[in-house]
C-alpha cells in the first residue's frame, strides 16, 4: 500500500507544516494562519469584533488546510493545541473528507526534524 498518498500537518493557531510522504522521504511546507490568536491587537473596548476577526482569520486559515489535504488518502493532524481538533470537526462535517482516513494526535512542540520523524514513524506503524 506504498501508493497511499499520506500527509502529515503539525499545526497549531499560527502555523502548520505540512509533510507530504513520498517513497519515505517527506516534502514540506508551511502554511501561516494570519491570526492574532495570543496577539494583543489594539480592538480598543470591542470584544465582539476581536472574536469575529479571529473567526474569520481561523475560517480562511482552516480552508487553507482543507483545501491541501483534498488530494490526500490518510491525513495524521498532530500538534499542541486544540486546533487540530478544531480542523478534525470541521472536516467530519464535509462529506468531500469522508473516504479520507484522517487521525488526530497530540504532541510537544516540535523541531522541524522531530515533526518529520513523527509523520515517518506514524506511518511505519501502519
Amino acid at each position: 500500500m506504498q501508493n497511499t498518498k499520506k500527509l502529515g500537518i503539525w499545526m497549531d493557531h499560527n502555523k502548520a507544516q505540512i509533510m507530504e510522504m513520498k517513497n519515505y522521504s517527506i516534502l514540506s511546507n508551511i502554511i501561516n494562519s494570519n491570526t492574532t490568536i495570543g496577539d494583543k491587537p489594539n480592538f480598543g473596548n470591542d470584544e465582539s469584533l476581536q472574536q469575529n476577526t479571529e473567526q474569520d482569520q481561523l475560517k480562511e486559515y482552516f480552508k487553507s488546510l482543507s483545501k491541501v489535504i483534498k488530494g490526500f488518502e490518510e491525513v495524521v493532524l498532530f500538534g499542541p493545541t486544540n486546533a487540530k481538533t478544531e480542523l478534525f470537526n470541521l472536516l467530519r462535517e464535509d462529506s468531500h473528507y469522508n473516504d479520507i482516513k484522517i487521525e488526530v494526535e497530540t504532541t510537544d512542540n516540535l523541531s522541524v526534524n522531530q515533526m518529520h520523524a513523527f509523520v515517518r514513524d506514524y506511518y511505519k506503524k501502519k
